[in-house]
C-alpha cells in the first residue's frame, strides 16, 4: 500500500478559517486523536466528531428537543442558552469539515491511482453526509461548499451560506457515488490489480467491513430522500425506487444499527449522565405514556410496551406518573434526585419532591456499555413502510407497508432489550419479551395497524419511527417537523430550526446578514426550514 505524505497538522491549525471553524485548536479528548498527520488518525478524528458534546446534550437535546418533540417533559424551563449548545455543534461540525477538507485534497494528489482509493472515498464521503445532514437539519442553509476551506485560499476565511437544498443533493450524489464503486470484496483491487488503499486499520465504526458502510450509505440515502419528498417528490421517489427495485443492501437483520459504541472503541460516554444530573429537568411526560400505557394507572398495570420499563422508572413512591406535557401555574412543583451517582449505591432514593417519574436511571448512568446512535435497522423498517403506504419510489402497498411496520416494532423492541441484557449494572428491569409476547404489543389497540383506519395506519408509523428514536432527539425533531403528525398533546410545534450561533453573526457578518435577510429578516427558531412544506 502506498504511503500519502502530508504537511505539519500546525500548518492547517495557523491556516483554519475565522468563521465556521471556531474552536480547532480543542479537538474533542478521546482515544481516537492523535499528534500523527497521517491519514489514519485524521479519519478517526472525524469519525470520532460523531460522538455528542456535553453542551449539546444539556442545551439542544435536554432542554430544547425533548421538550419540543414530547418524548420527554420538561418540569422547568431553566436552562434557555440555547447558544451554548449551537456554538458547540457549529464549532465540532466546521472543526471537522476542515479535517474532511484536507483529506480530499489529499486524495486529489495522491501519486498513485485514483482507483486505489474508492474504498476510502467513500467512506469519506459517508461520514461527510452524516455529518453535514445533521447540522443543515437543525440550522437550515450553513456555509458549506467554500466552507472548512481556509488552509487552502484566505478567500474561504468567510464562506457563503449555501441552500440546503443544493446541500442535500450534492451529499444524496455523493452517497450514490459511494454505493456504486465501494469494493466489498476480501483483497480488493483496482482493475489493474494493485490493491486497494485500506483505512481498515483506523475504521472504528465497520472495523473495515465494506459491505456495511455501503449498507449504510444506502439507508441514509433513504432516511434523507424520505425527508426532501414533500418538496421533492420525484427526486425523493426515484432514490428510494432505485434502491428497493435495485435490492441495494440496507440495514438489515439483529444486530446491525449503527452506533457510536464507547465499549468497542475505547472511550467513556461520560457526557449523558452529567447532562441529565446538571440539567435535571426531564420527566415522562403525557405524551410518550399514552403511547406505552393504556391507562395512568400508578402500579404500572396499563404497560403494554416493555420500552416503557427500559426508558422511564417510577418516582420516590414507586408509582409511575406522567408529568403534564405543558406548564400551567396548577403544575405541581417537581424536584428531587432520580439522577445522582449517589443511587449506585441507593438506587430507591431518588428525593422525596421526585413525584414523577423520571427518565430510567441506567438509561442516562452506563457510560461503556450504552452506545449513541447514528441508524438503526428499526429506522430503515418504518422508513420503507412510510414509502410503501404513501407510494413515494414504489406502487402503493397496504400489506407491505403494515409488514415493515410490525418488523421494525420488533426490531426495536429487540434492540433496546439488548441493550439492557449487555449494561451489567441494569438491575431494575422487568422479565423480557419472549416470542409470542411481542405479537400481543403488535395487537393492542394503540399500535394495530391491521385493524386501524388508513389516517390511523400512517399515524402509527410515525409514532412508532418516532418512539425507536428516544435517545435520537434530532432526528426524532426531524420527524415531527417533515410530518407534524407525530404524537402531541400539548400546543401545536412551532418551533423548526436553531438560531445560528452568536459567533457566525460576529466572525462572518456579511454572510449571515445576507442569509437572515433570506429567512425574512429574523434569525429565529420559528423559521422553516427547505425540506418543511412551506
Amino acid at each position: 500500500m502506498k504511503k500519502i505524505l502530508f504537511p505539519l497538522l500546525l500548518t492547517i491549525i495557523a491556516l483554519l478559517p475565522i468563521a465556521c471553524d471556531k474552536g480547532f485548536g480543542e479537538l474533542n479528548k478521546n482515544p481516537f486523536d492523535s499528534i500523527e498527520t497521517d491519514i489514519g488518525p485524521l479519519f478517526n478524528k472525524v469519525t470520532a466528531s460523531l460522538v455528542q458534546g456535553w453542551n449539546e446534550q444539556f442545551y439542544i437535546n435536554n432542554e430544547v428537543l425533548y421538550r419540543q418533540t414530547e418524548l420527554g417533559a420538561l418540569t422547568q424551563y431553566a436552562w434557555p442558552n440555547v447558544n451554548i449548545g449551537a456554538e458547540e455543534i457549529w464549532s465540532n461540525y466546521y472543526t471537522t469539515l476542515a479535517v474532511i477538507r484536507d483529506l480530499e485534497k489529499r486524495f486529489e494528489t495522491y501519486q498513485g491511482s485514483q482507483d486505489e482509493l474508492v474504498n476510502a472515498k467513500a467512506m469519506l464521503y459517508i461520514l461527510l453526509a452524516v455529518k453535514t445532514f445533521k447540522v443543515t437539519d437543525l440550522f437550515g442553509d450553513i456555509p458549506f461548499f467554500n466552507a472548512g476551506r481556509g488552509f487552502e485560499s484566505l478567500e474561504y476565511a468567510r464562506p457563503a451560506f449555501d441552500s440546503q437544498k443544493d446541500i442535500y443533493l450534492y451529499l444524496l450524489d455523493k452517497l450514490q457515488w459511494a454505493d456504486e464503486n465501494i469494493n466489498a470484496v476480501s483483497s480488493p483491487q483496482t482493475p489493474a490489480g494493485v490493491p486497494l488503499y485500506s483505512l481498515a486499520a483506523y475504521d472504528n465504526l465497520f472495523n473495515g467491513d465494506m459491505m456495511k458502510w455501503r449498507r449504510f450509505a444506502n439507508s441514509l440515502r433513504l432516511r434523507y430522500a424520505l425527508r426532501m419528498s414533500n418538496r421533492l417528490p420525484e427526486e425523493a421517489g426515484q432514490i428510494i425506487s432505485e434502491i428497493v427495485n435495485g435490492n441495494k443492501p440496507i440495514l438489515t437483520g439483529t444486530g446491525n444499527d449503527v452506533v457510536m459504541s464507547p465499549l468497542a472503541q475505547g472511550w467513556e460516554n461520560n457526557a449523558v449522565n452529567w447532562s441529565f444530573r446538571e440539567h435535571g429537568k426531564l420527566r415522562m411526560g403525557e405524551t410518550i405514556w399514552q403511547w406505552l400505557s393504556n391507562n395512568d394507572a400508578t402500579d404500572g398495570s396499563g404497560i403494554f410496551d416493555p420500552r416503557a420499563y427500559i426508558f422511564f422508572e417510577t418516582n420516590n413512591a414507586d408509582e409511575w406518573k406522567a408529568f403534564p406535557q405543558t406548564l400551567t401555574p396548577e403544575t405541581p412543583t417537581e424536584g428531587g434526585v432520580p439522577y445522582n451517582l449517589h443511587r449506585d449505591n441507593s438506587y430507591n432514593v431518588k428525593g422525596s419532591a421526585c413525584i414523577y417519574s423520571p427518565f430510567n436511571y441506567y438509561l442516562i448512568r452506563e457510560e461503556k456499555t450504552i452506545p449513541e446512535i447514528l441508524m438503526t435497522v428499526s429506522e430503515v423498517k418504518f422508513i420503507l413502510s412510510e414509502a410503501y403506504f404513501r407510494g413515494i419510489g414504489v406502487a402503493p402497498d397496504q400489506s407491505m407497508a403494515q409488514g415493515l411496520y410490525a418488523e421494525g416494532m420488533v426490531a426495536s423492541m429487540t434492540y433496546w432489550q439488548n441493550i439492557v441484557k449487555n449494561t451489567a449494572r441494569w438491575v431494575n428491569h422487568q422479565p423480557f419479551l419472549g416470542e409470542w409476547d411481542f405479537y400481543a404489543v403488535l395487537a393492542n389497540p394503540k399500535t394495530d395497524i391491521f385493524s386501524a383506519s388508513s389516517e390511523q395506519q400512517l399515524r402509527m408509523i410515525y409514532a412508532q419511527r418516532w418512539l425507536d428514536a428516544f435517545r435520537q432527539p434530532a432526528e426524532a425533531f426531524a420527524l415531527a417537523r417533515r410530518t407534524l403528525a407525530t404524537p402531541r398533546t400539548g400546543t401545536p410545534l412551532s418551533y423548526f430550526r436553531l438560531p445560528y450561533p452568536d459567533s457566525e453573526s460576529l466572525n462572518n457578518h456579511e454572510n449571515w446578514a445576507s442569509q437572515v435577510e433570506k429567512m425574512g429578516g429574523a434569525d429565529e427558531s420559528g423559521v422553516k426550514i427547505w425540506w418543511m412544506e412551506p
